[in-house]
C-alpha cells in the first residue's frame, strides 16, 4: 500500500472586520506532502480533501470559542454589572451610588456595599446589615435605630446626625476619621468598637440606656468613666 508522507502541519489566524460580526476569525493550515513516484493522481485528491474537512472542523471550534470569549468580555465590560445577580452584596447596585433618602427599612443586607455612597437621609430603620461597608460613605441624618449592625465597616464615613437609638454595633469598625458628632446614641451597643479616644469621649457625654437585643448598658460599652 502507498503510503502518503506529510510533514508537522503549519497554522496561523488571520482576523478580519465584518459588519455583520464583531469579529471573525479564519485558521488556514498549510502541509508539505510528498508522494512515492507511484502515487496516482485520486489518491492525492482525497489526501487534500481529508485535510480540507479537518480545516472546516477546526474553522468552526476556533469560531465559536472567539465569539463566546467576547461575550464573556461584554458582559464584564460595564463595571456596575459586577454587582448586579445577588451574592454578597445583594441584586442592586449600591456601591458609588447617589442613594440620599431611600428607604431600606427591615430589609436584609449582609454584608451589602454601600463603599462611598450618599446616603443622606436615608432609613436603615430595623434592617440587617451585619458586615455591611459604609466605607467612606456619607450618613448624615440617616436613620439606622433598632438596626443590626454587627461587623459593619464605617472606615471614614461620615455619621454625624444619624439616628443609631437601639442600633447594634458590636464589632463595628470606625478607623479613620469616622465622625458621630450630633448623632443620637441612645441604647446603642459598641462592645468592641474601635473608637479613637475623642469620639468616645465626645459620645460619652450621651450615652444612656440599654441596648433592648443585647441587655447591655451604652455606657458601659463605650466604656466610659
Amino acid at each position: 500500500m502507498a503510503l502518503l508522507n506529510v510533514s508537522p502541519f503549519y497554522s496561523k489566524t488571520i482576523i478580519t472586520q465584518n459588519p455583520s460580526l464583531s469579529l471573525k476569525s479564519q485558521r488556514i493550515h498549510y502541509c508539505i506532502c510528498s508522494l512515492p513516484h507511484n502515487q496516482n493522481h485520486s489518491s492525492t485528491t482525497t489526501g487534500l480533501q481529508r485535510v480540507e474537512a479537518r480545516d472546516q472542523i477546526l474553522l468552526s471550534f476556533g469560531s465559536a470559542t472567539a465569539i463566546a470569549f467576547l461575550s464573556a468580555s461584554l458582559i464584564f465590560a460595564d463595571p456596575s454589572l459586577a454587582f448586579k445577580g445577588g451574592g454578597p452584596y445583594g441584586s442592586e447596585v449600591t456601591r458609588g451610588q447617589d442613594l440620599t433618602g431611600k428607604d431600606f427599612s427591615g430589609k436584609t443586607l449582609i454584608k451589602q456595599d454601600f463603599k462611598t455612597s450618599i446616603l443622606r437621609q436615608a432609613s436603615f430603620k430595623g434592617a440587617k446589615l451585619l458586615g455591611a461597608s459604609f466605607f467612606d460613605a456619607d450618613l448624615t441624618g440617616a436613620d439606622l435605630s433598632d438596626a443590626d449592625l454587627r461587623g459593619a465597616d464605617f472606615s471614614l464615613a461620615n455619621v454625624t446626625k444619624v439616628n443609631l437609638s437601639n442600633a447594634n454595633l458590636e464589632g463595628a469598625t470606625t478607623t479613620g476619621n469616622t465622625s458621630f458628632r450630633g448623632s443620637v446614641i441612645t441604647g446603642a451597643d459598641f462592645t468592641d468598637v474601635p473608637l479613637r479616644e475623642d469620639q468616645r469621649e465626645y459620645l460619652c457625654k450621651f450615652a444612656d440606656g440599654v441596648n433592648p437585643t443585647t441587655g447591655n448598658a451604652t455606657k458601659e460599652t463605650l466604656l466610659c468613666n
